[in-house]
């Protein structure tokens, strides 16, 4: 269904003015907290709107398209639109920024600047998500990734926010100036003199071209999206940071990354993808089984989610390296997924630091008595992980070794340890953190979450399960996407 409003423009720049409008309003914390809930919630509505308005059937492969000249002198233009994989990050953007501020009503430093920077790095994800033009890509990628420092360094956890604020920052900019030397590379190569990524998926570079500029590419956008070695940054970022960022930044900021790395890397240099994907998907088998086996010695709460983001990322990475229908369609589904699962988890874990004042398991339990609510919401968030039947994890991670195990069946062999694992840290955290006795120190401290709480939390619960008892609602659009890059890289 065709809209008949720049909806995309609408999504992109509205967190933008938000922003603008609260860095303007008196610090007081209600009216901005406010302020920032109104427009979260448009934003969210927004994005769903777009979502359930997609024509997965349509030969169309890009819905909801604004396009207009930005710097025709260099080719360079203002475009968007989305198909059947961006629709779904649009959605889970608006609805981790909408929940994100829900949950965030506690920030009493400086509230206003908090929600501004929030708003302005969502500005950037949305951007990223809904380009068709490589220039504006990146452009809405560094807006995306600056907020970060500022957001960790000024708000985070004071232990280490400098230290992870600064190391997050430069693993980023470094990875996005490598893939933007590839880019820049594809510009000038195409002979098309123009930014224009549907353009350029039909440029024809040759295959020594591809071959050696598709690691640059592809290996600088997955940095975001935690690809061993590159991912060290990810644990301390998602520690340092205050709840609402980490939700952001697992939810969201490290499916970005590996969004781009397909857009860019594997759409328009798929003779390169053909080449260096058979090799590249050990290097994610290492994030999957390492990820998690570190997730399961931490005794840090916000540590075991760290690396658990790791462990899951690297099956988004591994899918797409697999080059199969089966495997790309789970990654899809998993980018969503694990989007709404981490952003639940964190919000989880920042209700009980919030209270407890600790986030070392072994001086935690029986939470679960206080916070009914949120020790239901972290269950389901824990089925999901271990990729239970009925919940979404199993909707996506099945598909993703089915891919595997069709090009490289001992990877799949081995990646299937992270399950087992994956279910022992789960299930350890959720006894020793919500039942058994809570500690006297906490006795009198702990009481139930807000409404507004239990509120995120059933949102985000509500797509897990409805993703896992109606795959429907999203696997026929991502395949539609899934098929157009298969197209691409079939005509390699």
């Amino acid at each position: 269904m065709q809209l008949d409003f720049p909806i995309l423009t609408l999504i992109v720049f509205l967190p933008m003015l938000g922003g603008i409008i609260l860095f303007f309003l008196p610090n007081r914390h209600k009216l901005v907290y406010n302020v920032a809930l109104g427009f979260g919630f448009v934003t969210f509505l927004l994005s769903a709107i777009t979502y359930f308005s997609f024509d997965a059937g349509s030969a169309e492969r890009y819905q909801f398209i604004d396009k207009v000249a930005w710097l025709p002198q260099l080719g360079i233009s203002y475009h968007v639109g989305v198909d059947g994989i961006t629709a779904p990050l649009v959605l889970l953007t608006g609805l981790v920024m909408f929940t994100g501020v829900i949950i965030s009503q506690r920030i009493d430093d400086r509230p206003r600047e908090f929600f501004a920077f929030l708003f302005i790095l969502a500005t950037g994800v949305f951007g990223v998500f809904v380009s068709l033009d490589m220039f504006q890509l990146f452009f809405f990628y560094e807006i995306a990734v600056f907020p970060m420092y500022l957001l960790i360094a000024i708000w985070g956890w004071k232990q280490t926010r400098e230290y992870a604020a600064m190391k997050l920052t430069l693993y980023l900019f470094i990875g996005s100036v490598v893939a933007l030397v590839g880019a820049l590379a594809m510009y000038f190569a195409s002979g098309l003199g123009t930014f224009d990524m549907l353009a350029l998926e039909g440029a024809g570079f040759s295959e020594q071209f591809q071959n050696f500029w598709f690691p640059f590419v592809f290996v600088g956008f997955a940095v975001l999206g935690g690809m061993f070695p590159f991912h060290n940054w990810s644990p301390d970022g998602h520690v340092a940071a205050p709840t609402a960022v980490s939700m952001f930044h697992a939810g969201v900021l490290m499916k970005l990354g590996a969004f781009a790395a397909l857009r860019v890397g594997i759409m328009l240099l798929p003779q390169g993808a053909q080449t260096h994907l058979p090799w590249m998907i050990f290097l994610t088998l290492v994030n999957v089984v390492y990820g998690a086996y570190i997730a399961m010695v931490q005794k840090d709460f916000k540590y075991v989610i760290g690396f658990s983001s790791v462990s899951h990322m690297g099956l988004v990475v591994m899918g797409f390296a697999t080059l199969t229908p089966e495997g790309m369609l789970g990654s899809g589904v998993q980018m969503v997924s694990h989007g709404v699962m981490t952003a639940l988890f964190f919000a989880v874990v920042g209700m009980v630091y919030d209270q407890a004042h600790t986030r070392q398991i072994p001086e935690l339990g029986g939470i679960g008595k206080y916070m009914p609510v949120a020790t239901f919401g972290f269950i389901v968030g824990g089925l999901v992980s271990m990729g239970m039947p009925g919940f979404s994890g199993f909707i996506a991670e099945f598909p993703i070794f089915m891919g595997v195990w069709k090009t490289h069946p001992i990877v799949a062999i081995i990646a299937a340890i992270s399950i087992v694992i994956t279910a022992s840290y789960i299930i350890r955290i959720i006894g020793k953190v919500f039942f058994g006795k809570l500690p006297e120190n906490l006795e009198g401290h702990i009481h139930d979450i807000t409404l507004s709480e239990k509120l995120a939390i059933g949102l985000l619960v509500l797509v897990m399960v409805g993703i896992g008892l109606f795959p429907n609602v999203i696997v026929p659009m991502v395949e539609s996407g899934v098929n157009h890059v298969l197209t691409l890289v079939g005509g390699a």
